[in-house]
């Protein structure tokens, strides 16, 4: 398992969470190019378990939005709205409270595409190794990321 420095906790196993934060709804597991504004260090059961901030490159604001920043100016509270709601969430179940990485605040769009870089490169990593052992048998070199 990869620890994250960031928040001292291992990833949670799956692939990493895109939240598009646009005006449009849109189909759960639909396919949509989006820019990455930000990301949540969110850590569920002492797992981090990123949350990638986006907004759709075919919504109004996307050519407003580029960062945090950006995304508090045109879109006033979400982010904290939306840091609050992963914190809560659970509690519904009667789990605690999740708990967050960099002092609970979300970070910015240079630290998300980092971050979505690093995941990748562990995933690619993983697909290789299990390549080796005849377990998986997958081009890892196929696959492609766009930031």
């Amino acid at each position: 398992k990869v620890i994250s420095e960031e928040t001292g906790c291992p990833g949670d196993n799956d692939p990493i969470d895109v939240i598009e934060l646009g005006t449009r709804q849109r189909p759960t597991g639909s396919i949509t190019r989006v820019k990455i504004v930000g990301v949540i260090a969110m850590i569920d059961s002492d797992e981090t378990d990123w949350k990638v901030l986006t907004i759709a490159l075919d919504d109004d604001r996307a050519k407003k939005i580029h960062d945090l920043s950006d995304l508090d100016a045109h879109m006033p509270g979400v982010t904290g709205a939306l840091t609050h709601w992963l914190r809560m969430y659970k509690t519904a179940e009667g789990k605690g409270e999740n708990r967050f990485g960099f002092g609970g605040k979300p970070q910015g769009a240079a630290t998300a595409t980092r971050i979505v870089e690093e995941t990748h490169e562990a995933w690619r990593k993983l697909l290789a190794e299990k390549a080796d052992d005849g377990s998986l048998k997958r081009d890892a070199s196929a696959t492609l990321l766009t930031v």
